[in-house]
């Protein structure tokens, strides 16, 4: 299967590119990213939440100061928290509250969903990573609205073109496909990648 080239200068590198300098941007501040898609999209909210959170492709030991500090209040559990828990990037899932998102279809708006949960969490300088294969999926079209109206940074992850999102976006990644299927396949190969960078640029010894 044929896998987006990013490593060859072209304008999907230099969008993941911008986006990865975004995002460190963002956690220098103490931001959080926020992801918001639908169905095959929502699970790939989940996944890039699951490979930033903990570690991806690299460990991320404690330091002996946060071991101490752990230590210093967790009994006969100090060395299981000391060996295992790892650092991590904050991330949510926008896609993952069941209770909430229900709460807001049934009380709000069913498109709403995204739009809510952005609006009260998000803050200046955090991003929002809006995946949509069309571009047009109206539930992240107004999260993305909302994102924007809240100082955050907004990058978009489409099929080609973008659709309605693009001009919303800070940063497009879109990539050459119409089809849904081939869409979300190329999509993984380039989240993989941001997260990859990320660890890379905060873990690597």
């Amino acid at each position: 299967m044929q896998q987006p080239d990013l490593n060859n200068g072209n304008s999907q590198h230099d969008s993941l590119k911008a986006a990865v300098e975004k995002l460190i941007t963002s956690y220098d501040a103490s931001g959080t990213l926020l992801i918001c898609g639908n169905g095959g999209s929502a699970a790939d909210c989940e996944h890039i939440v699951g490979e930033l959170m903990k570690g991806f492709c690299l460990g991320r030991p404690l330091t002996a100061d946060d071991r101490n500090k752990l230590a210093a209040v967790s009994g006969d559990d100090a060395t299981l928290l000391g060996d295992k828990l790892q650092y991590g990037l904050p991330a949510l899932s926008l896609v993952s509250h069941s209770a909430l998102i229900t709460a807001i279809a049934n009380d709000l708006d069913g498109d709403l969903i995204f739009a809510q949960q952005i609006w009260a969490l998000g803050k200046a300088g955090d991003v929002l990573l809006a995946i949509s294969t069309s571009g047009n999926s109206r539930n992240v079209l107004l999260g993305a609205k909302a994102a924007r109206a809240r100082n955050m940074v907004v990058i978009g992850l489409t099929g080609a073109g973008g659709g309605q999102l693009a001009p919303l976006c800070d940063v497009l990644i879109d990539v050459p496909s119409d089809n849904v299927a081939r869409i979300q396949e190329l999509h993984l190969p380039i989240y993989h990648e941001i997260c990859r960078q990320l660890e890379a640029h905060y873990f690597k010894a």
